[in-house]
């Protein structure tokens, strides 16, 4: 049943026009499945990374759910329905336009072909009546509302006890310049309709080569803002919160949800900024500390991108033998080139597959469902199956379903 979104966020109706106006995000339509993959709305792949194994089947229940919430011109929930089949997605955003473009993107597309997908004209604050969710999608939306609070715990209410809330939001410091740049327009009455792209464009057209705003915009945001669309939401948009690292935990707290995760771990990592002696001093901070000094030292980190759970999560360790040859498994459907040896893994980086890996991920598919990777038959030795097992899980080729239950 599709109803019209209601003003429930006092930005609402300003925000509905601004993304009738420019439909986000800009990318175009196309004929076919989406190209490529992004591994965080393939709900197995996502699940695997934060717990070490696939999402367990519940009693009862045969198809995921999953919510984007805020799916504006359907690029997610495209993503969504191929790297999820048969699932039952609900596509929900305040502009009516924008789902225009995202029926007509999954029309195309096939993607309901794949999945049964809802692509409702509701506020992610109007969601009552929906029973709880597997996996919640929400990129780059509650920091578009006046209340995000709101928004946040209106999602955690629909998701059920140990699924996966994936979200994205702005980053304060690396969008030092951007702020300046949307005050700056502000200030001289540039508004938020088609003259008022023209004169945001004007604008770094104008400033002296020399400038800083108009460096990092074209050094880290011309390409991205190539698409009219995609330079309003950047420049224009009527309403923007941004976060700290601290402000976002705090955020997450009061919703009363445990952070997982980020989904872009590598960013985190002080081994991308450091080395020797500071290295080592950085390894010995607490966690949390650490991502502090990321954040501190890469003044360009633009985004928040994470993984938030009601609920602590199990762990599924296997660094046990018996353990990991009890579990069953399966192929990540996001490998590009799959059967060859050369692919792009998880994260679009190339990989080569050894002989060993490439058999043994060709008995895993030719196996009945649910085979144990002990009984695969490779004619190996047990130790040399679950090396190579272990291995490819770590490298998110291979996704575990375990044998036992799991420790916690």
């Amino acid at each position: 049943m599709s109803s019209v979104a209601k003003p429930s966020d006092a930005a609402t109706p300003v925000v509905s026009a601004f993304y009738d106006r420019f439909p986000y995000p800009g990318d175009p339509l196309q004929d076919g499945p989406p190209p490529g993959y992004n591994w965080r709305w393939c709900v197995d792949t996502a699940y695997a990374s934060c717990t070490g194994a696939v999402l367990p089947k519940r009693p009862n229940e045969d198809q995921l759910r999953i919510l984007d919430a805020g799916c504006g011109t359907g690029v997610s929930t495209d993503y969504l329905a191929h790297l999820n089949p048969g699932a039952e997605i609900l596509g929900v955003d305040i502009s009516p336009g924008t789902l225009e473009v995202a029926r007509e993107r999954l029309q195309r597309s096939g993607g309901h072909d794949q999945a049964q997908v809802r692509l409702e004209n509701r506020s992610l604050l109007e969601l009552d009546g929906e029973q709880p969710f597997d996996y919640i999608n929400s990129v780059g939306v509650l920091h578009h509302l006046r209340q995000p609070v709101a928004g946040l715990k209106a999602l955690a209410s629909l998701l059920k006890p140990g699924a996966l809330l994936h979200l994205f939001l702005y980053a304060d410091g690396g969008r030092w310049e951007i702020h300046r740049c949307q005050r700056a327009l502000t200030l001289m009455g540039v508004g938020m309709d088609d003259q008022g792209l023209k004169l945001g464009r004007q604008l770094f057209a104008d400033l002296p080569e020399s400038n800083r705003l108009r460096r990092n915009h074209e050094q880290r945001w011309a390409i991205d803002c190539a698409a009219d669309a995609n330079f309003a939401d950047m420049y224009l948009h009527p309403q923007e919160t941004s976060y700290t690292l601290a402000s976002l935990f705090e955020f997450v707290a009061a919703a009363d949800l445990e952070f997982v995760g980020f989904s872009n771990p590598q960013m985190w990592d002080p081994a991308r900024l450091l080395k020797g002696d500071l290295l080592e001093r950085a390894r010995q901070l607490p966690q949390r500390q650490q991502w502090q000094l990321v954040e501190d030292l890469d003044p360009d980190i633009s985004h928040f991108e994470f993984f938030l759970s009601k609920g602590l999560l199990p762990q599924y360790e296997w660094d046990d033998d018996t353990t990991l040859l009890a579990a069953s498994g399966r192929r990540s459907c996001c490998l590009w080139g799959w059967p060859g040896a050369a692919l792009f893994d998880y994260d679009m980086a190339p990989m080569h597959l050894s002989e060993d890996s490439l058999a043994f991920l060709h008995a895993l598919e030719d196996a009945p469902q649910g085979t144990s990777l002990g009984k695969l038959p490779l004619g190996w030795e047990s130790t040399r199956i679950a090396s190579l097992a272990r291995d490819l899980q770590r490298q998110q080729v291979l996704l575990l379903s375990p044998g036992s239950a799991p420790s916690t």
